[in-house]
């Protein structure tokens, strides 16, 4: 009886997660809408929308049944995530006027689905079971989530110099707080650390954005049409915060995989998992 109650309360915040999820997807819409007046992307970036992308084909590999069962309202948020957003990235490639930005978004494009092909394959083919699989796919959810909920402190770091909270609306952070809030408690009720973990830093990014906006002394800027995500200039370097993602990656696989090795394991036969050599972490091989 507790147990179809918790169920139904999970199910009940699940909904209410999708909507406000939902609501942030579609957010950069009247810049969208915008652009396709004025036939031009003029120095709005692509960075994020091709970002958030990315985080969204995780997420709906974590979702399937055959990675991490029972997670169906993370996959049908997040597929509706990527329908969205390649329809932004789409009008952004038409109406880009620069032939070099075009090149980097089919590059960065190409680069992401070749990502998660490798890594669904290489999911399916070497792991077997639900439990492995949701390890390894998770960790990576995990790193991507933390660093689009870490995005907006390039924005803080800008507020903070200029004084002025033109380019951090209040409902978008509120909305970005209450989105983590809500899958974390998700996450909690049934505990998936991979979900509650990103979310909850989440909420504390989300907290801080808000604290600093209701300390700003720029109040009319509040009303500002800009979002948050629709920066024209990004404060970080993509190719590096790729880098720093994906070594970060390799960290917690390896810790994660370190912990689970047999005694009698060494640390270079779980490098040898975690590089593909060996399928999974219960086939570390013994020091010889």
């Amino acid at each position: 009886m507790v147990s179809e109650q918790l169920n139904l309360i999970r199910n009940i915040v699940a909904i209410i997660g999708n909507g406000i999820a939902l609501c942030l997807f579609l957010s950069p819409t009247p810049t969208f809408i915008q652009i396709v007046k004025k036939k031009s992307t003029e120095e709005y970036s692509p960075v994020p929308y091709l970002a958030t992308l990315i985080n969204c084909l995780v997420w709906v590999l974590y979702g399937l049944p055959m990675v991490h069962p029972h997670n169906t309202p993370v996959l049908t948020i997040n597929g509706t995530g990527i329908i969205i957003e390649v329809v932004f990235i789409t009008i952004f490639f038409v109406y880009c006027g620069r032939q070099k930005q075009r090149l980097v978004i089919a590059a960065v494009l190409a680069g992401e689905t070749v990502f998660v092909a490798v890594l669904t394959v290489l999911v399916f083919t070497l792991q077997h079971t639900t439990k492995e699989r949701s390890l390894s796919v998770g960790i990576i959810c995990c790193v991507f989530n933390v660093m689009m909920y870490a995005s907006p402190l390039s924005v803080m770091k800008m507020v903070i110099k200029t004084k002025s909270v033109e380019f951090m609306p209040f409902w978008l952070s509120l909305a970005a707080l209450l989105n983590a809030g809500v899958w974390t408690v998700y996450a909690l009720i049934q505990f998936d650390p991979f979900i509650a973990i990103p979310n909850g830093i989440g909420c504390v990014f989300g907290l801080a954005q808000l604290i600093l906006e209701m300390a700003g002394p720029d109040q009319a800027a509040k009303q500002s049409s800009e979002v948050l995500c629709q920066r024209r200039s990004l404060g970080i370097c993509p190719v590096r915060a790729a880098a720093v993602g994906f070594v970060i990656i390799g960290g917690l696989g390896y810790m994660v995989l370190y912990s689970k090795k047999k005694p009698e394991a060494s640390a270079g036969d779980v490098a040898k998992v975690i590089s593909g050599v060996a399928a999974t972490p219960e086939n570390t091989h013994p020091r010889n």
